[in-house]
């Protein structure tokens, strides 16, 4: 049997424990499932969840103390700035951060939980206000790290039942279902995937393909390329499907990016979009309105992804006022346009 936990720092009266006997598990299960929930099966972290809700078990922090030492920095981890889908949001974060009296501090950690772990000791050691991060997905040192900093934390462009701290996004996974069902609405049965190996990119795909099994279809293909995403690497991609899988009618790809390389490359072949191939981009950058035909893509609003994580924090620390909600789902919309 595993040992019991300690209880964690600064909850309500129901302890770890409390979870773990309510939802038939052990204590270590529910610690993984609070940090790292990826690693846990669903059908456990639903029960986890579950017992969560029951026993009102909630991790919360107290609030920044007020300290005439400030840096005024607020520092911002992003995996890339070559992803344009970034900049709406680092663009407003910074805005609304210096409304507030604070300047946004920014930082690079790829797509590797390792280099992330390095970056926020390196941020931290630089006594940050509050620091901004992007995804749920860390290390255990991470998270163990963001947890006992002392200062507001927000994950941004995802959704957690279990957050650090604050959390503003959306759910990639209702982003997959909700691809799935409308295009096979409209009739599309063998669909493929182009993604970059993105941890989020592949929760959208698993969505999408939980809820084309639940419809009986499969995806014919994933053809999967490196981060970050161009358009040289969405051509290249799309001929490796259309090698291997000429009767492809639908690419989902995971940025719109790809997705330009691939209706590009689908009219180097002659191919007509959509009639003969068909393809959905993710992120609605300015110019999927204005390729030929117009891309269809998911719009998901990175100004306010980035307003409300600088919000969050400058509440936290009282140079603003307000009282955001924890958890903020921004949500997403699915645009058609010609090219589906």
């Amino acid at each position: 049997m595993d040992p019991q936990l300690p209880d964690e720092p600064h909850i309500t009266s129901a302890t770890l424990n409390d979870v773990a006997r309510v939802a038939g598990v052990s204590p270590i299960t529910v610690s993984r499932a609070l940090n790292q929930p990826h690693l846990v099966r669903p059908g456990t972290l639903a029960k986890i969840q579950a017992a969560v809700r029951e026993t009102g078990y909630a991790r919360s922090r107290p609030p920044a103390p007020v300290t005439p030492d400030r840096t005024k920095l607020v520092a911002l981890i992003l995996p890339t700035v070559a992803n344009p889908i970034f900049a709406d949001m680092v663009q407003a974060a910074s805005d609304k951060l210096t409304e507030g009296g604070y300047q946004l501090m920014l930082g690079l950690a790829g797509y590797e939980l390792w280099r992330e772990e390095i970056l926020v000791e390196t941020v931290l050691s630089r006594r940050p206000d509050g620091l901004i991060v992007t995804g749920t997905l860390h290390s255990d040192n991470t998270r163990r790290r963001l947890e006992s900093a002392g200062i507001p934390v927000v994950e941004t462009w995802d959704m957690t039942p279990f957050p650090i701290d604050m959390l503003v996004g959306f759910s990639h996974e209702a982003v997959g279902h909700t691809v799935a069902t409308r295009m096979v609405e409209k009739g599309y049965r063998r669909i493929a995937i182009l993604t970059a190996s993105d941890p989020r990119a592949a929760r959208r795909n698993l969505g999408l393909q939980a809820e084309l099994a639940r419809r009986g279809l499969n995806v014919v293909a994933t053809e999967t390329v490196p981060v970050p995403a161009s358009l040289k690497l969405g051509r290249e991609g799309c001929a490796r499907l259309l090698a291997a899988h000429p009767d492809v009618e639908l690419v989902v790809c995971s940025s719109d990016t790809l997705a330009q390389g691939a209706m590009t490359e689908a009219a180097s072949r002659g191919l007509r979009v959509p009639e003969q191939l068909a393809v959905l981009g993710f992120g609605d950058l300015n110019f999927a309105a204005h390729t030929f035909p117009p891309m269809s893509s998911v719009k998901v609003d990175g100004v306010a992804i980035g307003a409300l994580a600088a919000q969050a924090i400058l509440e936290r620390l009282g140079a603003a006022a307000g009282e955001m909600e924890k958890v903020t789902d921004t949500g997403f919309q699915l645009i058609e346009r010609g090219s589906t």
